[in-house]
C-alpha cells in the first residue's frame, strides 16, 4: 500500500475485536461494535502553525492507537478496511 495522507491525518488499520465472548458465544459480523483500536500504517507531515512552520504529529507509524468510535472515512484497499483519520480523533496511544 502506498497511500500518504495530508496535513494532520493518519492511516489506521483497525485492529478486529475477537469473534467469541468470554462466555464462549460466536459473534456474527452484524453484532460485532466497531472497532476503536488500529495500528497507524502512515502519517501526514502535520499541520502549519501561523508561520508557516509545520507542527510534527504525536504519533508515529506502528502505533497501536485508540480512536472515537465512528470516526474517520473508512476505505478499502487490498481486501482490507483501512481509516484515514485526523490526529485530533484520535483518543491515546496504546503503550
Amino acid at each position: 500500500m502506498n497511500l500518504k495522507p495530508l496535513g494532520n491525518r493518519v492511516v489506521v488499520e483497525p485492529i478486529e475485536q475477537e469473534e467469541v465472548t468470554v462466555g464462549g458465544i460466536v459473534l456474527p459480523d452484524t453484532a460485532k461494535e466497531k472497532p476503536q483500536k488500529g495500528k497507524v500504517l502512515s502519517i501526514g507531515p502535520g499541520d502549519r502553525d501561523e508561520d508557516g512552520k509545520r507542527i510534527p504529529l504525536d504519533v508515529k507509524v506502528d502505533d497501536v492507537v485508540l480512536f472515537a468510535k465512528y470516526s474517520g472515512t473508512e476505505i478499502k484497499i487490498d481486501g482490507k478496511k483501512i481509516l484515514i483519520l485526523r490526529e485530533s480523533d484520535l483518543l491515546a496511544i496504546v503503550q
